[in-house]
């Protein structure tokens, strides 16, 4: 039988975690029937810890011992205010996700150790870095991390192959329109028979429902000071007003999805000259909509830019799919048809079928049924700086590209450099992010020096080799070719990131937060297998079989963008033959493993 491996949605205002059984999607319900989790954490009255609901309702009386929205901060070196202590971003989002682990672990009766988390596809490479640290710190082994608009794709194409009277192999062009609590993405998808393929992506990590909000809170503020006097400074000074101004602006914001006004109401906020200010107000989905269309129009320029960046035009697509509760605004759907004439999809809930993609992937890696294949981009350009010519003059910080945005990942690309000047011994690598031309207007994410160069004459050729793996985190090699000397780098947030012997610490006292609560069932299986440290030998080479099988399948799913039909056939046949051997507990693993690797190989060969 295979390994669970749960899919995870950690998203801005709530969190869910889904599993395939039985060849059935579960979303997993929190409590009360709630398949969701708000992301909120805080501090009880007796300093327990709250996950949840609990911390999301003491917000508006506590604010100062609680915290929303981390998934804003994930990839920022910044430590975070809880009670007496401080943490990290992917320290409060392993506490989300410790405790959708145990709700999970509750559900299924049994240890949950890996899952699929999803991520907006404009991630950073920080910030994706950040998140499957949270997961380690959560005792989650993250075994892969895919873009949010593309699990929902996952979700959709499910849906579709189990509806029996759909094709199954018609080619379908997606555009998923994904806006969520605090990120906003869009992708183009070509969904064919089990291919999901990411043509293109494109977004805004700080953009989406959380800014709705607050339009409405400076819409009650302007309010305040018109009728009433109040400068919006009185009110922001005070942390439990502007919590209370939120609850109200986002109730607001989720009835007007449904009703043409609301009444943002609150009893009190807070005194002024001795008398209790109160909030009675009503607003208008025009008004609404107005305060929010610079954001909705950001969002259809990127449709533009995603669309350009797969090299097609409205025309070109088949349907559009709506992800993210954001998505339920009357004015997304109605101004997306208008921009491509298609009406929205939106039969999967917008909230839950990012979760179910990531289930449905967990289910492929664990080398279940499910024959899906993924084929996703890079939404962003990487590359170096170098000596040239920039507007006509030489400039020394010329923009190099190597991996281009929207290249299939994994990647892997290379170009030689050479040094400037005689007896040169060293070299300082930047690694870049973005478009300018200008190597200095996009975001530096990298850096290391290669020493101990030959001293020769300028002209010393030096290798620059640029790899983006399936999770879209970048590795950087450099080497100097004659000599093979070589210097390399992940590129994660070095800032931020947990120093060795660190991440371990802070798994155990994010745990000893949650063992302390008697309410939430503790994972002490999982506490036991995590301590098996010391591998037997036999155990040891089945998973470098498993290794080498996860880099064949990487290899082959890369082909499958440029393959004929038959060819696609066959490896999509070879890659789900290697799963089942991977997920295979016979006696004969090892070798019904190395059989498939081998047809598999097979295939790769006569392609290549």
């Amino acid at each position: 039988m295979s390994d669970t491996i749960v899919g995870i949605d950690l998203g801005t205002t709530n969190s869910e975690i889904a599993v395939v059984r039985d060849g059935r999607i579960e979303v997993i319900t929190i409590e009360n029937g709630v398949p969701m989790l708000p992301s909120v954490v805080g501090l009880g009255e007796d300093h327990a810890l709250l996950v949840g609901a609990a911390a999301r309702n003491q917000y508006v009386l506590h604010p100062e011992r609680t915290i929303r929205s981390i998934k804003r901060r994930m990839g920022e070196a910044t430590r975070l205010q809880l009670g007496d202590k401080q943490y990290s971003p992917p320290e409060i989002s392993a506490m989300i996700l410790l405790r959708l682990k145990k709700i999970a672990q509750a559900h299924l009766g049994a240890a949950v150790q890996r899952a699929v988390i999803t991520v907006p596809a404009y991630f950073s490479d920080a910030q994706r870095q950040a998140t499957r640290e949270a997961g380690e710190i959560a005792g989650l082994e993250v075994v892969r991390i895919i873009n949010e608009p593309t699990a929902a794709a996952l979700a959709y194409g499910a849906h579709r192959r189990a509806d029996a009277q759909a094709p199954a192999k018609v080619s379908r062009k997606s555009l998923v329109y994904d806006l969520g609590g605090g990120t906003f993405d869009v992708s183009v998808v070509n969904m064919e028979g089990d291919l999901v393929e990411v043509l293109a992506s494109h977004g805004n990590n700080r953009l989406g429902g959380d800014d709705f909000d607050r339009c409405i809170v400076d819409f009650v503020l302007a309010h305040l000071a018109r009728t009433d006097g109040i400068d919006a400074a009185t009110a922001v000074a005070s942390p439990i007003a502007m919590a209370r101004l939120q609850r109200a602006a986002e109730a607001g914001k989720i009835a007007l999805s449904e009703r043409p006004y609301a009444t943002l109401a609150e009893e009190f906020l807070f005194e002024k000259d001795g008398a209790p200010v109160h909030l009675s107000l009503e607003i208008s989905r025009h008004e609404y909509e107005a305060l929010i269309e610079p954001y909705i129009t950001e969002t259809m320029d990127a449709v533009h830019v995603a669309l350009s960046g797969a090299k097609l035009t409205v025309s070109d697509l088949d349907e559009v799919l709506l992800v993210g509760g954001a998505t339920r605004t009357p004015m997304v759907a109605r101004l997306l048809e208008a921009l491509t004439g298609i009406a929205p999809h939106g039969e999967i809930n917008p909230d839950l079928c990012v979760a179910m993609g990531a289930a449905i992937q967990g289910q492929t890696i664990a080398g279940g049924a499910s024959p899906m294949v993924l084929i996703d981009v890079t939404p962003y350009t990487f590359g170096t700086s170098s000596f040239g010519i920039l507007d006509g003059r030489e400039y020394p910080y010329c923009f190099v590209p190597l991996i281009r945005s929207n290249t299939p990942i994994p990647a892997s690309r290379s170009d030689v450099f050479y040094t400037m000047y005689d007896n040169q011994v060293e070299v300082d690598v930047t690694v870049f992010q973005g478009e300018a031309p200008d190597a200095l207007d996009n975001i530096e994410i990298g850096r290391f020096l290669v020493e101990g160069l030959r001293e020769v004459p300028a002209g010393n050729p030096i290798v620059l080799d640029f790899s983006i793996d399936i999770n879209g985190i970048l590795q950087v090699r450099a080497s100097e070719k004659k000599t093979g000397l070589q210097y390399a780098i992940t590129i994660e947030n070095a800032i931020s990131r947990f120093e060795d012997g660190k991440l371990n610490e802070a798994r155990g006292r994010i745990r000893a937060m949650f063992d302390d609560d008697t309410a939430l069932p503790v994972d002490t299986d999982v506490d036991a297998k995590d301590d098996e440290t010391q591998p037997d030998a036999g155990r040891l080479e089945h998973r470098r079989s498993i290794v080498e099988a996860e880099a064949l399948i990487e290899k082959a799913e890369r082909l499958l963008k440029t393959a004929g039909a038959d060819d696609r056939e066959d490896l999509i046949d070879n890659i789900e033959a290697v799963r089942d051997a991977m997920a295979s507990d016979t006696a004969q693993a090892d070798a019904e493993l190395q059989k498939a690797m081998a047809a598999l190989a097979d295939v790769l060969y006569y392609l290549d």
